[in-house]
């Protein structure tokens, strides 16, 4: 929402914003929008550390405009999903601020506040921003737990009264009308009793010491059917589950439907290839890709349902991971989007993605807002040189994903009137919003286009997905059927031309990233035929 569209020339995206585009949001396709969260905050994690869950944030707008974007979505008959954000609160909620001025405060069992044998914190978990996971507070001579930022406080969700807390909480939204939640980082919420060291091996691995006490802790399936009983089931509510780490085993336990507990989770294992972590500076292999998806596609079963995604707020561009130098961007977007709207499962866009966005050109360090780049730019600094340590950043930060949305090639790419709230370069000045809409050779077009087929076509949702030519490098070749609709896609993983190896005899072509066929597969082309009738 920060970035999408300001309506007052403040710099800051706010809830008018988003309302001035919901046309465009619906002619594009779209069914359903996710909000990261606008809820009242001190924006220390871009609104990810909430003050208060009944507010929204100023810089955003009213109460009253929420309202007024709800029932303006409903109209167009939309949905909307809050982001809920539960393990952690600012440090500026009142229920910390409580717990810190008052000794015997209930609120201090709705936190994890420790006294350390020695000087040092509790235990040696490091949170997720560099550093230690926990908080010394002189004034209790006690440490408090906080796995993100140094001002996003860990709930303890096994104190009953956090849980019905929160539970009254989500069920204030839906009364208003919200039509689910995208749950941030919720497999963590369960902690192993008596926070244990983190094991000293996998902290090494990881990169991070403690994960294995908390990624999917003792009590999650029985907190998370809770919630869905308690509050998402008597409103019919949607749930997506942010699940870093689980795979796809537990992925399974999480939502099958039978079990009662998410209808979908975020997976994040497709999102670097095996070796690499965000911060890499590589080019990321699409044949790891489709690995990836043809084992899910062949093992998730169909008690589940698949989230498709490649991009969020918290992700550089995928664009940019695969190729570096923008050489085929239009083909590689197209082909992008055509594996996304082909396969099994929800498709989520990030907003940007469908007119082929791709990482900023950020000058210096002052360019960056993200707490997690800028803490982890000042770790490195007590190794390399600022150089390097610059560099490093860049591959990984999410400030990449939260540039402004490039709507015209006006000032600012038409976000702003006035000073963005972050930089942004110059790309605008020919990847925009305004530009594609009337060019139908333009990855938004393209984006229209598979969505449109996509709600014409069952097969294409629910179809079953057969997988051709599995071990053929650079090549994903894929069938979905249902009943007599038969679909055939064919892509071209690669920056260079590949051999045509199947025979599309009987099939029409019904769209390509490219604009003739030839004899080779092109760089990233992308097929979509239709068995002929």
């Amino acid at each position: 929402p920060r970035s999408f569209m300001d309506s007052n020339g403040d710099g800051i995206g706010d809830l008018k914003g988003i309302m001035l585009k919901l046309d465009y949001l619906k002619e594009l396709g779209v069914d359903c929008i996710w909000l990261s969260p606008i809820y009242d905050s001190p924006c220390d994690d871009n609104g990810y550390d909430i003050r208060d869950y009944y507010a929204i944030l100023d810089e955003y707008g009213t109460m009253e405009e929420f309202d007024q974007l709800l029932e303006e979505l409903h109209q167009r008959d939309m949905k909307l999903i809050m982001d809920l954000v539960v393990n952690h609160t600012s440090d500026e909620h009142p229920w910390f601020q409580e717990a810190l001025k008052i000794p015997n405060s209930k609120y201090k069992e709705y936190y994890f506040f420790q006294k350390s044998k020695d000087q040092n914190p509790p235990n040696n978990w490091t949170s997720f921003f560099s550093g230690s996971a926990w908080n010394y507070y002189e004034e209790l001579d006690e440490w408090a737990l906080h796995l993100f930022s140094k001002k996003q406080m860990d709930l303890n969700w096994d104190n009953e009264k956090v849980r019905k807390d929160i539970h009254k909480m989500i069920r204030w939204w839906l009364n208003k009308g919200v039509d689910g939640f995208r749950l941030d980082v919720i497999n963590y919420i369960s902690k192993r009793e008596g926070l244990p060291q983190g094991n000293e091996t996998i902290g090494k691995l990881m990169g991070y010491y403690g994960v294995e006490n908390y990624y999917y802790g003792p009590n999650l399936h029985k907190y998370l059917q809770e919630i869905r009983a308690e509050a998402f089931e008597p409103y019919g509510a949607f749930s997506v589950g942010e699940t870093p780490g689980v795979g796809m085993e537990m992925s399974k336990l999480l939502t099958a439907d039978y079990r009662k507990e998410l209808d979908m989770v975020f997976s994040f294992d497709h999102l670097e290839t095996p070796g690499h972590v965000r911060f890499d500076d590589y080019e990321y292999d699409l044949n790891y890709l489709k690995e990836y998806y043809i084992n899910w596609m062949e093992h998730y079963g169909n008690a589940c349902w698949m989230s498709l995604f490649y991009e969020n707020h918290d992700n550089p561009r995928m664009i940019s991971k695969v190729s570096k130098n923008n050489l085929h961007r239009e083909q590689l977007a197209k082909l992008l989007a055509m594996i996304q709207f082909t396969l099994k499962g929800t498709p989520f866009i990030f907003q940007g993605q469908e007119i082929g966005s791709v990482n900023k050109n950020f000058r210096t360090m002052e360019d960056l807002r993200d707490v997690e780049s800028i803490r982890l730019y000042q770790e490195l600094l007590t190794t390399v040189s600022p150089d390097k340590a610059f560099k490093e950043v860049l591959s990984g930060s999410r400030d990449h994903a939260r540039t402004p949305m490039q709507w015209s090639n006006k000032k600012n790419g038409g976000f702003t009137e006035g000073t963005p709230w972050i930089y942004t370069d110059e790309d605008y000045k020919e990847w925009n919003v305004e530009s594609q809409l009337g060019n139908e050779n333009s990855v938004l077009y393209f984006y229209k286009k598979l969505i449109g087929l996509r709600k014409e076509h069952k097969a294409l949702i629910y179809g079953d997905f057969e997988a051709v030519h599995k071990k053929k490098k650079d090549r994903f070749t894929y069938f979905r059927k249902l009943g007599n609709e038969v679909f055939y896609i064919e892509c071209n993983l690669s920056s260079h031309s590949i051999k045509r190896y199947s025979s599309i005899q009987g099939y029409e072509l019904v769209l390509s990233n490219y604009n003739t066929l030839a004899n080779e597969l092109r760089p990233y082309e992308a097929n979509l035929y239709k068995l002929s009738t």
